[in-house]
């Protein structure tokens, strides 16, 4: 297994409610005529990503293309920063997108068409951006997590566990969060928070929030219009106690970032937010379900490198 400068491809096969095993050799015939050679491997399961990219990276590649959505980049990253091969910024990631959100590709440029995708890749342009690490807890035990993109807190985290068990059973499609958003109203509760983003505090009752790298989530909603994805700051977003005729009436302006101007809405930046509620606030990153508070999370600036669009 030598790289020899090739790029290690992980498919996800059920991106995209399986599109990444339905179109694999649509995939493969592009990447061959555009000339990338290449090492494929198909996940087998939840986090066998993670697991993969290590291995591979060990082994001597140090650029992966996934073939997925946000939360099969998530593990990928997650492998990246796991294995003892390279600096992480020595590694390059390249995304074709199959999965139903996409949110992270949106703040590159990049295309959902898989031989525009391929073009980038084959083009090389990259720039280098932040990547964040949460530590939280589950069942009682302290776990951390890496992420590109962005993490929610509270009413999104719910209406993320919501969208993912829709995925499982092979019913997503574009409308899938905004479905799980409508549903999810009807049970949520705020919770009391403590955030701390560097030397600034909020106590408040909050219905959700998010701290993020990039721009987009949720299959894109503009949750954090002034992100920088390479500024080594976490762009902190918290609405306050809100009624559910006002979160159903303002979903709009969560597509053109415009929601920030609600009165409900504090905004915060900073390189390091922690986090105590209660009830616990429950976490995800980059779409994928975790754990819940008390939690922190520190920004890793300038350290992995991604193939982005123009």
């Amino acid at each position: 297994m030598e790289a020899n400068g090739d790029w290690f491809v992980i498919v996800n096969p059920n991106a995209g409610r399986r599109k990444g095993e339905k179109d694999w050799l649509e995939i493969a015939a592009l990447l061959d005529a555009a000339g990338i050679r290449y090492t494929n491997v198909f996940t087998e399961h939840p986090n066998h990503a993670v697991k993969l990219a290590r291995k591979y990276i060990e082994a001597g590649f140090h650029k992966i293309i996934v073939v997925g959505g946000d939360g099969t980049l998530n593990e990928v990253v997650n492998g990246v920063f796991t294995q003892n091969k390279y600096p992480t910024k020595d590694i390059t990631l390249a995304m074709i997108p199959v999965g139903t959100g996409n949110d992270w590709g949106r703040s590159f440029n990049i295309p959902s068409g898989y031989k525009e995708a391929i073009h980038l890749i084959s083009r090389m342009h990259t720039r280098v951006q932040d990547v964040g690490k949460v530590h939280y807890m589950n069942n009682e035990l302290p776990k951390h997590r890496h992420f590109i993109n962005m993490a929610g807190l509270g009413f999104d985290a719910m209406v993320a566990k919501r969208t993912n068990k829709v995925k499982q059973e092979g019913k997503s499609g574009p409308f899938s969060y905004l479905i799980s958003l409508f549903t999810s109203l009807i049970s949520y509760n705020d919770s009391k928070v403590n955030v701390t983003v560097d030397d600034e505090e909020l106590n408040a009752n909050v219905f959700t929030m998010s701290v993020a790298i990039c721009k987009f989530n949720g299959g894109g909603m503009m949750q954090a219009p002034n992100a920088i994805p390479d500024d080594g700051l976490f762009d902190v977003t918290v609405i306050t106690r809100v009624s559910r005729f006002l979160v159903i009436r303002s979903v709009k302006k969560l597509y053109d970032g415009s929601y920030l101007k609600m009165p409900q809405v504090k905004t915060f930046r900073g390189e390091k937010v922690q986090i105590e509620s209660n009830p616990p606030m429950f976490l995800e990153t980059d779409g994928e379900s975790l754990g819940h508070t008390p939690m922190s999370f520190e920004v890793i600036p300038l350290s992995i490198q991604v193939v982005v669009g123009d």
